[in-house]
């Protein structure tokens, strides 16, 4: 691996970089984070502003989230051929220019449209302060490093709910896409003074074939659990979509075996500790990654809360969040991977079965209690999932790794959203717009669901070994 800065700042020196590369990686997930966090609030707004059913806004989730999946997998072979600094900025760029864009949307489709150019952006400003952050640190601080990062990058999901609420409420929802503007200004001044530009000696050729049936899959896959059950199309045709997608991936599956520079490496799927990180983190966030779009529904068309009432009782998820992170490299040095994750996995399902229980009548603070041990476990999982698949990878597979462990992770994200609407929509008969009694009813159903799957897929974790994830979670 080598570095270039033929045309950008001279590198800061290794102690520079490893106190400034956090911070910087930091921004940008806060960035999104914020992003994300501040549309769940404003969902009800938005849709009501833009003439749509509420349940319907899940395309502009969606289509974000399915725009990093397609590009995420390119994200580590651009940052090998053009330096991760370069890809890092222009990232930031786009994504800023993206959130510009949504701002300005007049109608869903080009807030849509405007989602897909953030999420270009985003699908390489994460993945490759990842690999910059695993090439900077070894893999004996990288635990640290990482729960480091993210607890800053918690910042953007406190603020967000709240900062959301305040916005529709007493401003305009438009704003709420304008806030990432000047976080985008920093970061890109940041990365241009204290990013450090690696790059691989030798860049493999593009999969451009790998890359056309994966996308393509990906997002075959995705338009049909956005538009399933809504009579868009036949049963037949819906099927006969979801089989080609099926179709393509399988394509890939045998593709990516042969070719000799696959878009995504599946050997690495061999490798116990990156097979279960991976495949845990997919399966999980699918049970998960729905909560964030069904709660601001559940609290202000169900319970009637405002939009800022909303925002406040999300709050204590987050803050749970921020406080747990000094904590979990010491957990997971005393107890490892797999008693953590067989446990944690559980108790996740076991806090969205709980939030079935909320009502009218419930009062505010048993909602922010749950929240709180909501945001406890979750916090937890992430930080294991996001470590553990780089346990055993070789130097040369990083980029690669950190490719498929984003895309897995968006994918999930995505697919989990859509699902937790489908869900919603087929429980409720098709109705979208069944009132306040109809919604907490349809939601607390779907949480049932959502928490017996996560409870279930506890068992992709069994096949861990008790030391397993040790050379990323041993103190030294």
């Amino acid at each position: 691996m080598t570095t270039d800065a033929s045309t950008l700042p001279d590198l800061p020196s290794a102690a520079l970089t490893r106190r400034l590369l956090p911070w910087l990686v930091a921004v940008a997930m806060f960035m999104e984070q914020l992003d994300t966090t501040i549309l769940n609030t404003a969902v009800p707004t938005i849709a009501k502003a833009l003439g749509v059913a509420a349940l319907n806004m899940k395309a502009a989730l969606t289509s974000y989230m399915l725009s990093l999946a397609v590009f995420i997998p390119i994200s580590g072979w651009i940052a090998d051929r053009f330096g991760t600094r370069r890809v890092f900025f222009s990232a930031i760029g786009l994504f800023t220019l993206g959130s510009l864009l949504c701002g300005l949307a007049m109608n869903m489709p080009m807030l849509v449209a405007s989602r897909v150019v953030q999420g270009c952006g985003g699908a390489l400003m994460v993945p490759v302060g990842r690999i910059a952050l695993v090439r900077t640190f070894p893999k004996s601080q990288l635990l640290r490093a990482w729960s480091f990062v993210s607890m800053p990058a918690m910042i953007g999901p406190f603020l967000g709910p709240l900062a959301g609420g305040l916005i529709v409420d007493y401003l305009h929802w438009r704003i709420i896409f304008f806030v990432n503007l000047p976080m985008g200004l920093l970061g890109l001044y940041m990365t241009f003074r204290h990013m450090p530009d690696y790059r691989a000696a030798r860049s493999d050729p593009l999969d451009f074939v790998g890359l056309v049936l994966f996308s393509s899959g990906i997002a075959l896959l995705s338009y049909v659990l956005e538009i399933f059950g809504e009579h868009a199309l036949s049963v037949t045709a819906e099927l006969s979509l979801l089989a080609l997608s099926a179709l393509l991936l399988w394509g890939y599956g045998l593709h990516g075996r042969k070719e000799k520079y696959p878009l995504l490496r599946l050997r690495l799927f061999a490798i116990r500790t990156f097979r279960a990180a991976v495949t845990g983190s997919f399966i999980t966030r699918l049970g998960i990654g729905g909560l964030p779009f069904l709660l601001p529904l559940l609290y202000q068309v169900g319970l009637g809360y405002t939009a800022v009432q909303s925002g406040l009782l999300v709050m204590p998820q987050t803050l749970a969040a921020i406080g747990s992170r000094p904590f979990i490299p010491g957990l997971l040095n005393a107890l490892g991977y797999r008693k953590v994750l067989l446990f944690n996995t559980m108790a996740i399902g076991a806090m969205i079965l709980l939030f079935a229980t909320i009502g009218p009548g419930t009062p505010v603070w048993v909602i922010a209690a749950e929240a709180f041990f909501f945001g406890l476990f979750s916090s937890l999982q992430y930080v294991c999932m996001n470590t553990l698949a780089f346990a055993d990878l070789e130097d040369a597979d990083e980029s690669s790794g950190s490719s498929i462990a984003s895309t897995v992770q968006q994918m999930s994200m995505s697919f989990g959203v859509a699902i937790a609407s489908l869900a919603t929509i087929i429980i409720l008969g098709g109705n979208r717009h069944p009132g306040a009694t109809g919604m907490v009813w349809g939601i607390h159903r779907t949480f049932l669901a959502l928490g017996l799957f996560t409870m279930a897929t506890a068992w992709v974790f069994k096949e861990l070994r008790p030391d397993d994830g040790a050379s990323v979670s041993r103190l030294r």
